[in-house]
């Protein structure tokens, strides 16, 4: 009993010491864990060097065992930082976690196996290591490799179908046969997912629900359903089990567009790691319901009070992660309601323009906009009004982004080159040097697109995107959604009116709600605003004008540049600094201590050790500690001491 409680306090006190020496705190339930293996190490090396003293048990002897128990806690401490199961893959600044890696390895090896023999099978392995690639080509085979991977790549297809800004026409329009028919989730698996979200038994909050659903999608499926007081309301349901499928795939599109830019010259060219990043990005949000419905509510609340296309309205108590349910219309999507508008004699050019006022009047002027508004998000109603649906694709536009939008429209309305050129560089990111070709390029591409007797229309758009893309212009991921949307939109206004002139129309539309931005009201209230946001700097302004024209005078004027005003630079280049002396310290430490381990006479202070000797393992033992302290900050850069 007496030597078990010996141990124990031995364990403690050399797991404090070594979280002492590294800067850590080891949990007590490790304690044990990490001590364990240093005890057994101590003893293991003290025998040995007992051996060496011919069994005499001497200071030699004992300080051995003690170092070589604290080294070996102190490398156990760090390997259980490394190997954490909370631990992220790599840390910031780190490592990679090889155990979190290790069973990530083998959980995607069979997926990542599968997807591979697809590429293969459809000959996208060669392309890639192509130094050049046929664009037509590559549409196809990447067309019917998505569909054979599933409905996650079937989706990330259809996106970047619409990407006409960064992938050649041949291409976006190859991916734009995707057809997204997924099978239904069965309803047993959809009830247990609705119990979940609502907390309690579906029956006692919906009158109904329909078995059968609506539309089945990659994400999501939507069923009709009753309220227990009759109201009828649509339910879009995340399909069961997609989190982790959706988690897993996203891994593999990312880590083969990295292969992809890494082996070939066309997926640098195209930016195909950036379209991946934003596919994730986006379809992280559209996994989240709660996002959607903060959408459609914000979408809602700006638009005009005499707004004649219908937003669904969000119940939000019963609303979830994974459950949303809106107010239900009664109609057909563009693309099925060629008969019903029929029916009712419906003026498609009027309820063409209306769909475009709405989205134009979400762009210009309301800043938050329907990101996807292609025919299936589209409703027409028994009524004969129009409805949007679906928004989990929103896209925000800031101030200065909705000035420079509207100023583009009118430059293209007006067939001005500088207009364009100046709403342009508004609205993106160029090349220092290239103005003036830029510049010379838009007048080009405005000679050969609108000149008289010409018509803007989406093809335009696509070959101004083409055309900057090669220029190096690079948008704001919010402005090339806008673009996007727009082009998606003119599919969608030429379904329900053919023939609808959307250039004309759209420069009608901007010059109506610039007009709206210039009556008396709204320009008194902006500036109102202006004069609010520049009355404290106007107050200080007399003072500060008096004291730089007398410092002027006096000839005391000057000015101070200061580097690493930011704390957090600071921060990370005095912890890099510091890795980088402990490292060379520890390393040089652990030299001149093999040196004078070595070193020949010198006077002893105990049996068996000399001076040199002495300061030789307490040197090494201040290596190994300093060396291990900077591998620990490597791992771990952001734990709490």
């Amino acid at each position: 009993m007496v030597a078990a409680i010996e141990v124990v306090l031995l364990v403690l006190l050399l797991s404090a010491a070594a979280g002492r020496l590294l800067g850590v705190r080891l949990p007590l339930r490790r304690a044990p864990l990490a001590g364990l293996p240093a005890i057994a190490a101590g003893i293991a090396f003290g025998y040995l060097v007992d051996q060496r003293d011919q069994g005499h048990v001497t200071a030699r002897v004992v300080g051995a065992g003690v170092l070589a128990a604290l080294v070996t806690m102190m490398v156990v401490m760090v390997l259980a930082e490394l190997l954490a199961p909370g631990r992220q893959d790599l840390a910031p600044g780190g490592v990679p976690h090889p155990w979190r890696a290790l069973r990530r390895t083998v959980r995607d090896a069979r997926r990542y196996g599968q997807l591979t023999r697809i590429a293969a099978r459809y000959g996208l392995a060669g392309v890639a290591g192509a130094r050049r690639a046929d664009p037509a080509q590559l549409g196809r085979r990447l067309r019917l490799a998505l569909e054979e991977a599933g409905p996650i790549f079937v989706k990330l297809g259809q996106v970047l179908s619409t990407r006409t800004d960064m992938l050649p026409a041949s291409v976006t329009t190859e991916l734009g046969r995707l057809q997204d028919r997924v099978p239904p989730a069965a309803w047993p698996q959809i009830q247990a997912l609705l119990t979940e979200e609502l907390a309690q038994d579906p029956g006692e909050v919906f009158k109904s629900v329909d078995p059968e659903p609506l539309a089945s999608a990659s994400l999501a499926q939507a069923h009709a359903a009753w309220r227990a007081d009759g109201t009828a309301v649509i339910l879009k349901v995340q399909r069961p089990g997609i989190d982790e499928q959706v988690a897993r795939d996203l891994d593999m599109i990312r880590r083969l567009t990295r292969r992809l830019e890494s082996q070939a010259d066309w997926a640098r060219a195209y930016h195909v790691g950036d379209l991946a990043r934003s596919f994730a990005d986006n379809l992280a949000e559209e996994l989240d319901f709660r996002i959607e419905a903060r959408n459609i509510t914000e979408i809602a609340a700006a638009a005009p009070p005499d707004a004649t296309v219908l937003i669904p309205a969000v119940h939000a108590d019963l609303s979830s992660r994974r459950l949303l349910v809106l107010e239900r219309f009664d109609g057909d999507s563009i693309r099925d309601a060629g008969p019903e508008l029929d029916r009712l004699g419906a003026d498609r050019a009027a309820l063409a323009r209306e769909l475009l006022g709405a989205l134009l009047n979400q762009i210009l002027l309301q800043g938050t906009f329907h990101a996807d508004p292609h025919p299936g998000n589209v409703l027409v109603l028994r009524s004969g009004r129009l409805a949007l649906i679906d928004f989990g694709s929103v896209g925000r536009l800031d101030i200065g982004q909705q000035a420079a939008l509207r100023q583009l429209l009118a430059a293209i309305g007006q067939r001005d080159p500088a207009g364009l050129y100046d709403a342009v560089t508004e609205l993106a990111v160029t090349r220092p040097g290239d103005d003036d070709a830029l510049e010379q390029a838009l007048a080009a591409f405005m000679t050969s697109h609108l000149g008289p007797g010409m018509t803007p229309d989406a093809a335009m758009i696509r070959d101004l995107l083409t055309m900057l893309g090669r220029s190096g212009v690079a948008f704001a991921p919010a402005v090339g959604g806008v673009f996007r949307a727009l082009v998606t939109l003119d599919g969608t206004l030429r379904a329900l009116a053919p023939g609808f002139d959307i250039a004309a129309e759209s420069e009608a539309i901007a010059r109506q709600l610039a007009g709206q931005q210039l009556t008396p009201a709204s320009l008194r209230d902006a500036a109102a605003g202006e004069l609010l946001t520049l009355l404290p700097m106007l107050r200080k302004l007399p003072r500060r004008a008096d004291r730089i024209t007398a410092a002027l005078a006096q000839g005391r004027f000057t000015t101070n540049l200061r580097l690493f005003s930011d704390p957090h630079d600071v921060s990370v280049i005095t912890g890099l600094v510091n890795r980088a002396v402990l490292g060379l310290l520890g390393s040089a430490l652990g030299v001149m201590s093999v040196i004078l381990l070595l070193a020949p006479g010198s006077p002893r202070v105990a049996s068996g050790i000399t001076v040199l000797q002495l300061f030789g393992y307490v040197g090494l033992f201040l290596a190994v500690t300093l060396i291990l302290r900077v591998v620990l900050e490597i791992l771990s850069p952001h734990r709490r001491r």
